[in-house]
């Protein structure tokens, strides 16, 4: 992608949920655990992806090697909640097979998350493509209304 020249911030309303998940390798001669969780993420990003009824909006991963991250845009916090539990999602029986291999194996690999519901954001982007947030939703020129940092943030983006 072609960065934009001009000053852009993300063109987004409405509820917005960031979620951070990542792992941290701690042991990597044990690569039979950390792996497959390693493996496990990018088929649940597709089928997030590959289905805009999900509510997963967006996406960037980063972090590689030692603790790959993944940052997440959700248009609901239900939908987050959902795809976390739904028996059918690939998610459960990924989760359920990292706690069964990791039960026994402390200090391997670690798994964190962060959910955050985000009442209000700004955002600012320049002579780059989008990314981020603006990757996950859209660009909208920066105006004389929104040229500073407070004024985005006090008009939603």
């Amino acid at each position: 992608m072609k960065p934009i020249p001009t000053r852009m911030t993300h063109d987004y309303d409405g509820e917005l949920v960031v979620f951070l998940i990542g792992m941290r390798i701690t042991k990597w001669t044990r690569p039979d655990l950390w792996w497959p969780t390693l493996l496990a993420m990018p088929p649940m990003l597709r089928e997030l992806a590959g289905d805009p009824e999900s509510g997963m909006i967006g996406y960037r991963v980063f972090g590689f090697p030692r603790n790959p991250t993944v940052i997440q845009y959700w248009t609901s916090l239900d939908k987050l909640y959902a795809y976390a539990s739904d028996p059918t999602a690939k998610h459960r029986p990924n989760w359920s097979e990292y706690n069964r291999r990791t039960r026994a194996a402390k200090g391997v690999i670690g798994i964190w998350h962060e959910t955050h519901a985000v009442a209000r954001t700004e955002s600012i982007y320049v002579d780059i493509p989008p990314t981020g947030l603006a990757a996950a939703t859209g660009t909208k020129p920066v105006t004389s209304h929104t040229d500073r940092a407070r004024q985005r943030f006090e008009t939603d983006g």
